[in-house]
């Protein structure tokens, strides 16, 4: 879709994510806003049709040496587009702070699911509300740093 059929709400979140995503590169991943000290990461997939590098701010958790991030969408009906990318390729990038890394994703399912997102949800309440405003079950993903 070219940019001048786009919604434009969506226009504005690709714009507003744009100037965080510079935000964070040039503070050494610290941004402010809404989303001052808040753990956040980029991640950048691989764009599942066009094979281009998708790259979009998330916050993260940790478990056990892994990220743990949630594909909320902010609560909307269905996935944001970096889920269904890290899907069809699971290496990833990873930045946090001034550090870049491949990392792979994996998606947990049962209880481990819940239990990292109930993790997520005690530290950052805003999820549980996500959760309660969409009908579907919003995933979790687990990075790995890889090499």
């Amino acid at each position: 879709m070219s940019e001048s059929n786009r919604p434009s709400n969506a226009v504005a979140f690709d714009n507003f994510n744009q100037n965080l995503i510079a935000e964070f590169r040039q503070n050494g991943g610290r941004v402010g806003g809404p989303f001052a000290g808040a753990p956040m990461l980029l991640l950048t997939t691989t764009g599942r049709r066009s094979g281009q590098p998708r790259t979009n701010p998330v916050i993260y958790t940790t478990d056990n040496g892994r990220f743990v991030i949630i594909a909320s969408k902010g609560g909307a009906p269905t996935n944001p587009d970096w889920f269904h990318n890290l899907r069809a390729n699971p290496e990833v990038t990873v930045e946090i702070g001034t550090e870049t890394f491949p990392a792979r994703a994996s998606i947990p399912e049962g209880a481990e699911r819940d239990r990292l997102f109930a993790q997520m949800a005690a530290q950052m309440p805003g999820f549980a509300d996500y959760q309660k405003q969409t009908t579907r079950r919003i995933p979790v993903v687990l990075l790995e740093r890889e090499g």
